[in-house]
């Protein structure tokens, strides 16, 4: 099967050696996905459900380049800085994904390589 890798331009991409999503067949799979801004820097910086939505405009570019769209996702993870404020990530995760409702998994995690992340996205996709 013919591997097809998707790059956002982001800085962490070359070095850490990652594509923001690889498509192999009829599976799409988008790498983690931080609110970084096409300069490098961090985009809504102290705003949770703005990351979020920052985020996943980055997880759909990255599935519609892949030839997929937002609605062959099957799964979603959001890894969040503080899980208490999950109800500003849900808003957004919502607005993108209310009809489409792949399986979701919220869930807290310590920290990330940038300090003003609050979250990071991944999804998976089958067409």
């Amino acid at each position: 099967m013919e591997r097809k890798n998707v790059s956002s331009g982001s800085p962490y991409e070359k070095p850490i050696g990652f594509s923001r999503a690889v498509r192999i067949g009829n599976i799409i799979a988008v790498s983690a996905t931080a609110p970084i801004d096409k300069d490098g820097s961090t985009a809504c910086v102290g705003d949770l459900y703005g990351q979020t939505k920052h985020c996943l405009g980055i997880v759909v570019r990255a599935i519609e380049s892949a030839g997929g769209r937002s609605s062959d996702t099957i799964r979603t993870r959001v890894f969040l800085r503080d899980v208490r404020q999950w109800q500003e990530a849900a808003k957004a995760h919502g607005e993108i994904f209310e009809s489409i409702r792949p399986s979701t998994t919220f869930v807290e995690v310590s920290g990330f390589i940038n300090p003003e992340w609050l979250v990071d996205i991944e999804a998976d996709c089958i067409l």
